[in-house]
């Protein structure tokens, strides 16, 4: 190993900034962390472990045993033919010395390569690597630069960008500060610790100091995910203090984590008397308003209390406490006078208002699409054998809690306060469930519809936004996809697979194409919405579900073009057997095979099959295999047992292999090519009514 091999320091580099987006730290600091990763790979600069920090007012990296300077490099430079770089005396010509001076060399310097093509001037030399020092704050610059910042913000005179003003930079290598100006702020050696709790700047002496210092001096948790441990330590010991379990996420917990540098656990209470509140009530206002956690007994009911995080450790916590206490019941009151309110009016008094409430401007209303999803579910019912009165009623009204005070003020219980509130309207059971139902399934691993009715009035309602998003030419492009058309559309396809509901999905895309309220659609509209829901179930096998589905084998299916997602799943499952098969490689070759013989054929494949006209034992062998295995196969592919259907087929390898050895299918006589084109073609229409097996790689 080279000196500047062996020559390692540590680096650190701390962006200060005003408080940052709590919800978006932790996207920040990866992102920052990956963009120094990334730009010292690239110098290169070898190194050992990364470690990030973010607290609300930094962005922080240091790196272990990074090279302090790059490896020297050999570099080999062409210049001009030795024929043109020389007169006939021998001197220099002006294309050789100006390539010498390119090289910062004489031109006795330069050695000459023979090629083929004659002999060159060439420069073989050393490329001094650069010192570290040198390249980091253009590393760190283009890591600033690359984060993904929606809107950037300026701040004093400058014309420096950046999520939120920059105060300070750290930026050391071992001992030393690395001059650089980043973001109009000038590199130092100075760090700042807790807001309140410290009493000044941090002077480090050596990167190693870091994070240990500020903890000790700056009353700061530095790392994230320590913070984030400790924030869950507290909660903890709070809960258990009172034989309860707070009820928190892993959004909640990053957030309040986020907001905090030096976390202090606080309990607080509220009126018991708001215990009366829907339960998911009294959690959105803890949670999404206050970022407390709220607590609950063994069998789930809430307890009148809270765990608050604070950022200060407060020398009369009671007041702190009591603080927060009148912080929240304000809002608990005024979910309380909206809960009351609401229950005034039935949901179906206001099915009026949603006429007022835009869902898109070329769509209509709220009002609108429900009477669309009402006349679509009807629709999907009727295939599915559920009750379409009920489906209908609960489309009707799947929306009208959009027209209460309490989705107004809380939009993340639409849905949730429908079916509380069609509960207390005394609505049939099934409705009531489907008011929350039609939103699931929320997001990746969220529940899925679990009545008849919920989960025909999700499909309804999924299918007809994707439909008229698609109608109105807002397909979703890139990145953007405002109407949330993927999640939307796998959604959907789980639905129907998971559930396992079997719905013709092309005839339902038609049926909602022509609900929406437009005057000329495109004849290829509902091939490509149908298109786009199996790409996005294409993603959902081959990336998120851990399912074993390859590319190929979906591909082999998605040539059938099943009008069924479940029927669809079903021939997948049975593809992903058979591909396990020991057959499976022979007989996927020999479907390619077949498939390429019968379509550059120019001669027209019959149907029949005339066993008079066979001349080898292979042909009887297959006819004979072809005919009994069609007979066992087909009651079990009416039955959709696919995969029972191919591994019974499987028995054709045999057969399959010993005629393509000894008959020769493109025989001279016309009568004869006929009778064996004829047979392939009865034996790739067997193998076609499940999947396209010529597609797999097996048969590659």
């Amino acid at each position: 190993m080279s000196d500047a091999g062996m020559n390692r320091s540590n680096f650190l580099v701390e962006i200060g900034t005003e408080e940052l987006p709590p919800k978006a730290l932790r996207a920040l600091s990866e992102a920052f962390t990956a963009g120094i990763q990334k730009g010292l790979e690239q110098a290169p600069l070898a190194h050992g472990e990364i470690i990030a920090y973010a607290t609300p007012r930094r962005l922080a990296v240091k790196v272990l045993a990074m090279q302090r300077q790059q490896e020297d490099k050999s570099v080999t430079l062409k210049g001009p033919p030795v024929k043109v770089a020389f007169d006939a005396e021998g001197n220099p010509s002006r294309a050789a010395t100006s390539f010498a001076e390119k090289c910062g060399v004489n031109v006795q310097d330069l050695e000459q390569e023979d090629t083929p093509k004659g002999a060159w001037l060439v420069y073989n030399g050393i490329e001094k690597g650069q010192d570290a020092a040198s390249l980091l704050p253009q590393i760190v610059q283009a890591s600033l630069d690359a984060l993904p910042i929606p809107k950037r913000m300026r701040w004093g005179d400058g014309d420096a960008e950046f999520v939120r003003p920059v105060h300070w930079i750290v930026m050391m290598l071992d001992g030393d500060v690395i001059p650089a100006q980043i973001l109009s702020a000038s590199s130092d050696r100075l760090t700042r610790g807790h807001r309140f709790h410290s009493s000044g700047t941090i002077s480090l002496a050596h990167v190693d100091e870091y994070p240990e210092r500020l903890e000790k001096e700056g009353q700061l948790i530095a790392g994230f995910d320590q913070r984030r441990s400790r924030v869950e330590e507290l909660v903890a010991e709070e809960s258990a203090a009172v034989g309860a379990t707070a009820v928190f996420d892993d959004a909640l917990l990053d957030e309040v984590s986020a907001l905090v540098e030096w976390p202090v656990s606080l309990r607080g209470n509220i009126d018991e008397r708001f215990l009366a509140l829907p339960r998911e009530v009294l959690i959105a206002t803890l949670q999404e308003h206050q970022r407390y956690f709220p607590l609950q007994q063994a069998d789930g009911s809430l307890l009148p209390q809270f765990i608050a995080i604070s950022n200060l450790q407060s020398r009369e916590p009671d007041q702190v406490v009591e603080g927060n206490e009148r912080v929240v019941r304000p809002r608990l009151a005024d979910a309380e006078f909206f809960w009351n309110t609401d229950r005034k009016q039935s949901l179906a008094d206001r099915q009026s208002g949603l006429n007022n409430i835009v869902f898109q401007h070329k769509l209509g209303s709220i009002g609108d699409k429900s009477v669309r999803v009402s006349k679509l579910g009807q629709e999907i019912a009727g295939q599915l054998a559920v009750n379409q009165d009920l489906v209908m009623r609960a489309a009707l009204l799947g929306k009208c809690d959009l027209a209460t005070n309490m989705v107004g003020e809380f939009p993340e219980l639409q849905g949730t306060m429908g079916r509380y509130y069609a509960e207390a309207d005394g609505e049939a059971a099934e409705v009531c469930a489907a008011m929350e139902e039609q939103y699931l399934p929320r997001f990746a691993g969220d529940a899925l519809p679990a009545g008849a009715v919920g989960q025909v009035l999700a499909i309804a309602d999924k299918l007809d936004t994707l439909c008229g998003i698609f109608a109105i030419g807002q397909k979703p492009s890139g990145s953007r996809d405002p109407f949330g058309l993927r999640r939307g559309a796998l959604g959907l396809m789980r639905v129907i697979i998971e559930c396992e509901l079997d719905l013709n999905l092309q005839s339902a895309i038609e049926k909602a194409l022509s609900l929406q309220p437009l005057d000329k659609l495109d004849g290829e509209l509902a091939a490509d919405v149908y298109q786009y829901a199996m790409e996005r179930l294409r993603a959902y096998y081959l990336e998120e579900s851990g399912s074993g589905i390859t590319s190929d084998m979906f591909e082999a299916v998605l040539a059938k073009q099943p009008a069924s997602p479940l029927d669809f799943h079903q021939r997948l499952g049975a593809v992903r057997a058979f591909s396990a098969m020991a057959e499976a490689q022979s007989l996927a070759a020999a479907n390619k095979r077949v498939s390429n013989i019968l379509r550059k054929s120019d001669d027209p494949v019959s149907g029949t099959v005339d066993p008079g006209l066979f001349q080898l034992e292979e042909e009887r062998l297959l006819f004979q295999g072809l005919e009994s295995l069609g007979a066992q196969v087909e009651p079990l592919l009416s039955e959709r047992r696919y995969t029972e259907a191919l591994s019974a087929l499987a028995a054709l390898r045999v057969p399959v292999d010993a005629f393509f050895d000894k008959v020769m299918v493109m025989d001279p006589d016309p009568a004869l090519r006929a009778n064996r084109l004829a047979l392939l073609g009865t034996m790739q229409k067997l193998f076609l009514f499940i999947a396209d097996l010529s597609l797999l790689k097996a048969g590659e």
